[in-house]
């Protein structure tokens, strides 16, 4: 195979319809866009889920519960998955990332008391559970909360 033997498929490029050319090209006329209506006209446009006018699914489906758009999202991470960091260390989010403990979308960082600490650790974090804290105090560290940047 060479590239002067190169041939495109068959029907790989095929020429446009041509309409309005008359009645016996069997697209004359209304150039097959039928008779009125809006989708006769030029520069017709409407939305996927456009319905004719009627009320639209989306609108027609019961709502349930309640979004909060003030809510906090926060990802979790384990007092037991801080035990990976050396004895007097300080706990970063930079830090927490770098490891892989915190991964995901959301902005904050909570830290959860599950599980149990034995090194003295210095913990930076957007927010801590009361038992993490309790754990964390118990040990000989210290907790920081870091203050969310306003969105």
């Amino acid at each position: 195979m060479n590239l002067h033997t190169l041939q495109s498929n068959k029907d790989a490029k095929r020429t446009g319809r041509r309409v309005g050319r008359g009645r016996a090209s069997g697209s004359g006329k209304t150039s097959g866009r039928g008779h009125k209506g809006q989708m006769a006209r030029s520069g017709h446009k409407h939305k996927p889920t456009f319905e004719g006018g009627q009320m639209p699914l989306v609108r027609r489906m019961p709502k349930r519960g309640f979004k909060n758009v003030n809510r906090k999202t926060y990802l979790p991470v384990n007092l037991s998955d801080l035990d990976r960091f050396d004895d007097g260390a300080e706990v970063t989010l930079d830090g927490l990332r770098a490891s892989g403990l915190a991964r995901g979308k959301a902005p904050a960082v909570k830290i959860l008391g599950n599980g149990e600490i034995s090194k003295k650790l210095t913990v930076q974090a957007h927010a801590f559970s009361a038992t993490a804290k309790q754990k964390i105090e118990a040990a000989g560290g210290s907790c920081e909360v870091i203050r969310q940047k306003a969105e």
